[in-house]
């Protein structure tokens, strides 16, 4: 009667095991560390690099516990954070400005747990310590980056309708038209009104200074100013995902605001070089006046006499190049970037355009071949010609590709950074705040304390008014926080101090299944029946009441996590996996236990309850 086939002991031990070892990894803690990463996305992370840190350590006297090498970055553990602190100074002034130094904290569990995917929760910034910033994007600068396309765009169109006009210049974010003829002017209004229906246009001045001014409608602006942010929550969280920080919090707070958290970052400083780790690709044409005329090119090059309208870049191979300052074309036009090769099996990246693009760029390949185009990478302020090839014929289709890569590697790389893209509007930060890692130990051990002490209150209430049934019924709990446990760090799920109020809340609600039970126990006792149909019907007739209980807790559990945000949804994913792990502890697992004790009785007179 109270007996269970061997596969349900065998699938209870199972879970059991992989809880228990998935619980492990979060008993060892973090320590602190130092990350080392170049500030050029593009370049590897090798073996010379790893040998020019252990030998700065080793002269610095420094021993880290233990490092750790991919191809993003070079982390090391050590023993403690003044050690740590030690081992950042002597980094960075040894590597230079080329590579970032900032300070983190790793998992202190062996490797072997880490070899089966036994890895700890993640900890929010309130735990684990981190930086948090609260950045403000530049809406009015948006509007003017999309005027400055537009105005491109215009010229582009007036010159394929052959409309003469005087000039196109544009003031922040109004594109200002001048004419001479009337009947050019309506012309002019008549093709921009029917290729950008979103434009405003107004007329003024009068003679032979005819005005026509150009600016985005206002619903063209709420799109672009909505456009502006989520492009630039999408960057942000490509490129702080690519460093490797852990579980990042990067969200909209408002209309123009964005919150982003790193934990485990102690480095203000280094937290804002990760954030403004950004890459655009911008084409522009050769000053090939300039470029044929070398006392010009010398000019530029030893004393920056650089001719009006142009700048002084340097190719891969260290040649001097002028590129003309106007930009034909930026990466935002860009919808798709891989890496891939070229005909002659040389590598090389892919770009796809979106339709305005393509339709810019064949303009531009159709009126200039046989001259050169630069295409130019900026990441982090500096600029780099990647490749600047001769236009042999006009390039149609949207699909463009850049060669001159020295690798496979950085064809990636490259391709990676345009995908992230760049920040369609600048961002500042408003607010800045470090959470130190003395705080987040603070707030888990008062966590843990408020855990513990709620368990041994149940376990002592439990013990004294159910007996042995009670005992076994905190076994059960334990077994249940243990599962929890492993399943939210199974998930990598983010733990916050509200997620550890629903550790507790779970723990106290989980109860009520096992008290069902013994309830229930207890009135088929009273009512004559013997000790073994008791227990039987016992947990076969509260199984009703605990699933209809557990399934409305569910559904709330459902809506916070739908309805929330931020902590709000923590708590709720750790109060549903809570009430799933509470069904199986309290009635499979606390079941097999008073089998194994009770069921093998052949004449059962007394149970203690």
């Amino acid at each position: 009667m109270n007996r269970y086939p061997l596969w349900k002991y065998v699938v209870i031990a199972v879970a059991l095991l992989i809880g228990f070892l998935y619980t492990l990894p979060n008993f060892y803690g973090e320590v602190p560390a130092v990350q080392v990463s170049p500030v050029r996305t593009t370049q590897k992370v090798d073996r010379a690099l790893l040998e020019r840190v252990e030998a700065a350590l080793a002269q610095a006297g420094v021993k880290p516990t233990g490092i750790a090498q991919d191809e993003r970055s070079i982390k090391l553990r050590f023993a403690d954070t003044d050690t740590q602190l030690k081992a950042k100074d002597v980094l960075q002034q040894a590597l230079g400005q080329g590579y970032t130094v900032a300070l983190n904290l790793l998992s202190a569990s062996p490797q072997w747990l880490a070899s089966i995917g036994a890895l700890p929760m993640y900890l929010g910034l309130d735990l684990r310590g981190g930086v948090h910033f609260l950045l403000q994007v530049d809406m009015p600068r948006a509007l003017e980056r999309a005027a400055e396309r537009y105005q491109g765009d215009i010229r582009t169109l007036l010159r394929e309708k052959k409309i003469r006009y005087a000039s196109l210049s544009r003031e922040r974010d109004v594109v200002t038209l001048r004419f001479r003829e009337a009947a050019a002017r309506d012309e002019a209004r008549q093709a921009i009104s029917q290729a950008y229906p979103e434009l405003e246009l107004r007329e003024g001045g009068s003679g032979e200074d005819l005005l026509l001014n150009v600016t985005l409608s206002k619903p063209a602006q709420v799109k672009v100013q909505e456009n502006a942010l989520q492009q630039n929550l999408l960057t942000l969280r490509n490129r702080v995902n690519e460093l490797g920080v852990a579980e990042p919090v990067i969200q909209q707070q408002g209309v123009d605001r964005v919150v982003v958290q790193l934990p485990g970052v102690q480095d203000t400083a280094k937290a804002k070089e990760i954030l403004g780790r950004t890459a655009t690709l911008e084409i522009r044409m050769v000053d090939e006046e300039a470029m044929q005329d070398p006392a010009r090119l010398q000019a530029a090059v030893v004393s920056g006499q650089v001719p009006f309208g142009a700048e002084l870049y340097y190719e891969r191979n260290g040649q001097p190049i002028l590129v003309k300052k106007s930009v034909v074309l930026t990466g935002e036009y860009i919808t798709d970037a891989q890496a891939g090769f070229d005909q002659n099996n040389q590598p090389a990246v892919h770009i796809n355009l979106d339709g305005r693009g393509a339709r810019i760029f064949k303009n531009v390949t159709r009126e200039n071949v046989g001259r050169r185009m630069a295409i130019l990478l900026i990441e982090k302020g500096k600029t780099e010609v990647v490749t600047a090839p001769v236009i042999r014929e006009e390039i149609g289709g949207g699909r463009v590709q850049i060669t001159g890569m020295d690798s496979v590697e950085e064809s990636r790389d490259v391709a990676l950074l345009l995908r992230a893209g760049a920040l369609a509007a600048p961002m500042e930060i408003v607010e800045e705040r470090t959470v130190g890692p003395s705080l987040g130990r603070d707030n888990i051990e008062k966590g843990f304390n408020a855990t513990l002490y709620g368990f041994a209150a149940v376990a002592v209430f439990m013990v004294v008014y159910y007996q042995l049934f009670g005992l076994i019924s905190i076994l059960a709990l334990t077994t249940n926080l243990f599962l929890l446990v492993a399943l939210l760090s199974m998930l990598q799920a983010t733990l916050t101090l509200p997620g550890i109020a629903g550790i507790a809340l779970t723990l106290g609600m989980a109860i009520d299944a096992n008290v069902l039970i013994a309830e229930r126990i207890r009135e088929e006792l009273r009512n004559g029946m013997s000790p073994q149909a008791a227990i039987a019907a016992g947990y076969e007739r509260a199984w009703d009441t605990i699933l209809d209980a557990n399934i409305t807790t569910l559904i709330a559990g459902i809506a916070l996590f739908w309805l929330g945000s931020g902590p709000v949804r923590g708590f709720a994913v750790v109060l549903c996996l809570g009430i799933l792990t509470s069904m199986f502890s309290a009635v499979m697992v606390s079941r097999a236990m008073v089998n194994l004790t009770y069921g093998r009785a052949k004449r059962l007179t007394k149970v203690s309850i």
